[in-house]
């Protein structure tokens, strides 16, 4: 290989490691620059976003800033270039005056990635300072018998530049008595003497007039004179000497100003003015702090001294007598450091917001620590306030960095007031903190919570649409747009309508309105669900049950369900009915009773009832909570045949609302007074109809029902001998006795009557084709039961099985069956032919039976026996008949009725003497 291409190569390498060496301090974070002083402000230092490989958006979006120690910032960041420009005028001789080698040190802070990067700046010096004097002249006084070659020191010219630019040498002209010899100081220094190069002669010239030059090494070269002074004095043959050629002494940096640090001493062994001694201070770098009595040799502090500014000052005191001799000495006062800087606390970066979901270990701030002190006065300790979400780390040197310590929660915590302290090694320790504000951002994470569990309500009805009924509250722990919550109501339906044409919940507030008016006999009570939902994204959101219980208002009167409304009434609100009454009626005998119901309830619908009009008052009264209206006494014959009852029906509301009912009782004593009375009655019903037509088709119907009623107990009678011989006849004493149940209102074209009921017994013999019919006179009763549904008919003697319904003991009575028959039609088995025709018979009997039977039994009773024709027989039969024993061990007369039922309602009743012979098995 050819030297050429070796020398190629060598460049090669040395390109490589100065490429290598700056991606090293790239990749650690710190940049290196050199520029002179004294450059303009806005200067071109480097290009930071090319060195670090920034890119200009991420420097300008990010928040990229230049921070510098100390009070005055040098340098600053170029937003559009990314260049790191001069931001004040740099004079190294102001801020490096002992330093040969100047270095600013700053940092550039990216906020948006919380990285710090370290730049040093070496400030090279410029020649912009000429060498000077500390006078421009001086004098010096040299005896006339100073031997050739003595050596006078001289005062030394100052530099305050620095390296080549610094003094470099001296020169001596004007005279050749004299000439210059320069001597090296301990420190390097130059110190310019006055060599005596030719005996004086004071008589041959008393002064002389010397110029001494110094000169920098800059281009081009700066120089600075002073003008020497000689004067030639009589001889003096001692100098004064120092007690000590260098004097060291140690002081505080916080000693008082006006101090005396230490004192100099020289003798001088001549007498008179050539021993009389003067100090004073050669280099003026010391007479600005420290001042030389001259007399005394005392030095005294003028100003405050500080170890960070200035360790140690080196001070050279000179003793000179009257006669021109001196002496020099060395004074050194060393500053030593006491604990007077507190730590400083930097914040380089910091956040004011973060986000509460932000994960752990995300950095708040970036800070810088640095105490002035020295030792163990400058270590510095940081710290963290305990119990915080917070955490202190070391990042390098001096920096650290504030970090989540876990997850922040902004409901618990809205904002941190996180205090940095730090604390110096000194004793005492002092101590400096910083507080860093932080909010933390809330993000949607709580949902609505509502103030109860439930909410209920009582809301009258009848009330005003658009009423307040109730205001539902949910707060959202989170904040802003997150805790705006919104009300709106759940789906549903109420009696197949929407839930929202009843009520609306207002959106913002949460007030719950009735958007028509209640009816508390429609809706007794509205459940619904309030869902409140924030405005987060994505919102979230929770419900709650609201009950509104509707509460009965009195706005219905009661309604009369018996008597009917009459057609004269039409819509007026009052009821009629007409009632059958004997005369003979006893007190208490029940004759009707007002069934009404109020819509209401609880103590609206509690109904009472009373008497209000009357056509015979103190003939009847009513029942207050029954509506049984019975005889107050016995009729008497001068009271009317018909009367006319108004009952008042009234509930227990406030104001209490009330129905009429009127009721048309017709007094008859006989069947014929009865017939009349009910002409009359359908006569001032329809006023155009003939009375003889009226009365032929009552005596068809009377006619008809009766025959009906015939054939229907002959074939019951078949029917059961038709069984009797399909069970090979029932035993002599065995028999069944059946309760028949009685239609409760009977009547035709609007003339209705209410009917006691009675109870009817019938005995049958199991050896005999005959059987026993009996109505009991005194068995009745004033309570108004339910009338059976048409499909489940009352039996009438009896619809289960034969051998079933015998008793176990022949002397039992017999069993009656219920009212309604539900159980007993329940558990019988299948009804075979001769059951179906019993039941037939009762259905057929119900329909057609009368209420006057049993009173107009009783009627021909009586009748007979004013007749006394009751032949014994019938009599014993008759008591027989009484006791229902339904044995059939003895023989009797026995009455059956026969009912015709005409066209127009009115009944006829026919009994026809039955003669019936029981006889034994």
């Amino acid at each position: 290989m050819s030297w050429a291409g070796r020398r190629w190569g060598r460049r090669q390498r040395a390109v490589l490691w100065a490429v290598l060496l700056a991606a090293w301090e790239a990749a650690w974070g710190q940049l290196r620059y050199s520029v002179p002083e004294e450059l303009p402000k806005g200067s071109f230092v480097g290009d930071v976003a090319k060195d670090l490989g920034l890119q200009l958006p991420e420097l300008s979006g990010r928040g990229a800033r230049i921070v510098s120690e100390g009070r005055t910032q040098y340098f600053a960041l170029h937003g559009k270039t990314g260049h790191l420009v001069t931001a004040e005028r740099i004079d190294r001789e102001q801020l490096c005056r002992q330093l040969e080698k100047c270095v600013l040190r700053c940092e550039l802070i990216v906020e948006g990635e919380m990285m710090v990067y370290r730049i040093e700046v070496e400030i090279t010096d410029i020649n912009d300072n000429a060498p000077s004097f500390k006078e421009s002249e001086f004098e010096e006084r040299i005896s006339e018998t100073t031997a050739p070659g003595s050596r006078f020191p001289l005062a030394r010219a100052h530099d305050p530049d620095s390296g080549r630019n610094s003094l470099q040498s001296y020169e001596l002209s004007g005279d050749e008595h004299f000439s210059l010899a320069v001597q090296a100081g301990p420190g390097g220094d130059q110190r310019p003497e006055l060599v005596l190069a030719k005996a004086l002669d004071r008589e041959e010239a008393a002064f002389h007039e010397l110029v001494l030059r110094a000169m920098d090494g800059g281009d081009p070269a700066r120089t600075g004179t002073a003008r020497i002074r000689v004067t030639v004095v009589d001889a003096n043959d001692n100098a004064p000497v120092f007690s000590q050629a260098e004097y060291t002494v140690r002081v505080p940096e916080d000693v008082p100003v006006g101090s005396v640090l230490v004192t100099v001493t020289a003798t001088d062994a001549d007498e008179g003015l050539n021993g009389e001694v003067k100090y004073s201070l050669k280099n003026e770098a010391g007479t600005a702090i420290f001042r030389l009595d001259s007399e005394s040799g005392g030095i005294t502090l003028l100003q405050s001294l500080d170890y960070e500014e200035g360790g140690i000052y080196e001070l050279e005191v000179q003793a000179r007598d009257g006669g021109g001799l001196f002496d020099t000495a060395k004074i050194v006062i060393t500053v030593t450091d006491i604990n007077d800087n507190a730590p400083v606390i930097s914040v380089r970066s910091s956040l004011s917001e973060i986000s509460e979901d932000a994960p752990s270990g995300t950095v708040v701030a970036l800070l810088h620590v640095y105490d002035q002190d020295s030792g163990a006065n400058g270590e510095v300790r940081c710290s963290l306030d305990t119990g915080l979400s917070f955490r202190l780390e070391k990042s390098f040197d001096d920096y650290y960095r504030v970090v989540t310590a876990r997850e922040l929660d902004r409901e618990q915590v809205s904002e941190y007031n996180v205090t940095v302290r730090a604390a110096d090694g000194g004793s005492p320790s002092l101590q400096s903190s910083a507080v860093l504000a932080l909010r933390v951002l809330d993000v949607n994470d709580n949902a609505p919570v509502f103030a109860e569990e439930r909410y209920s309500a009582r809301v009258w009805e009848n009330n005003a649409a658009g009423a307040l009924v109730l205001t539902v509250r949910a707060t959202d722990a989170d904040w802003g747009q997150n805790a705006r919550v919104r009300y709106r109501l759940a789906e549903g339906r109420v009696r197949g309508a929407a839930l929202s044409s009843y009520v609306s919940v207002q959106a913002e507030t949460g007030a719950l309105y009735a958007l028509r008016s209640l009816d508390y006999e429609e809706v007794r009570e509205l459940r619904l669900w309030v869902l409140a939902e924030d405005g987060g994204a994505p919102a979230l959101s929770s419900n709650v049950s609201v009950v509104l219980v509707i509460v009965d208002e009195n706005d219905n009167a009661p309604q009369v369900l018996y008597p009917p409304l009459s057609r004269a009434a039409g819509s007026g609100g009052a009821w009629s009915g007409v009632e059958l009454a004997p005369r003979w009626s006893e007190p208490g005998a029940l004759v009707a009773k007002v069934v009404a119901v109020d819509a209401d309830a609880g103590q609206n619908a509690w109904l009472s009832y009373e008497l209000a009009k009357a056509t015979e008052p103190g003939l009847f009264r009513v029942g207050l909570h029954s509506g049984e209206v019975r005889t107050a006494r016995s009729p008497l014959a001068r009271d009317a045949a018909r009367q006319s009852l108004v009952v008042l029906v009234k509930d227990h509301g406030r104001p209490a609302l009330s129905a009429t009912a009127t009721l048309s009782v017709l007094l008859a004593e006989s069947v014929a007074e009865l017939l009349a009375e009910l002409g009359s009655a359908a006569e001032a019903a329809a006023p155009g109809e003939p009375a003889g037509s009226l009365t032929r088709w009552l005596v068809l119907a009377v006619a008809a029902v009766s025959c009906l009623f015939l054939a229907f107990l002959l074939l019951l009678l078949a029917l059961r001998l038709r069984r009797w011989r399909r069970q090979h006849l029932l035993p002599a004493q065995s028999g069944a006795l059946r309760g028949v149940p009685v239609s409760h209102f009977v009547g035709i074209d609007g003339v209705r009557a209410f009917l006691q009921s009675y109870s009817h017994d019938v005995s049958l013999t199991a050896d005999s084709r005959k059987s026993q019919l009996r109505f009991s006179a005194a068995s009745c009763c004033d309570t108004l039961p339910a009338r059976p549904l048409p499909d489940e008919p009352a039996p009438l003697l009896g619809d289960e099985d034969p051998a079933a319904a015998l008793p176990a003991d022949p002397a039992a009575p017999s069993r009656r069956s219920e009212a309604g028959g539900g159980a007993a039609a329940e558990a019988r088995p299948k009804a075979g032919p001769v059951e179906r025709g019993h039941r037939a018979a009762a259905v057929a009997w119900r329909r057609l039976r009368v209420p006057l039977l049993a009173a107009a039994s009783r009627r021909w009773s009586r009748r007979r026996r004013r007749r006394s024709v009751l032949p014994p027989q019938a009599a014993r039969s008759a008591g027989a008949g009484q006791s229902g024993s339904g044995s059939g061990s003895s023989s009797g007369e026995r009455r059956l009725c026969g009912v015709v039922v005409g066209p127009s309602g009115l009944c006829l009743v026919r009994l026809w003497p039955v003669r019936c012979v029981a006889r034994a098995a």
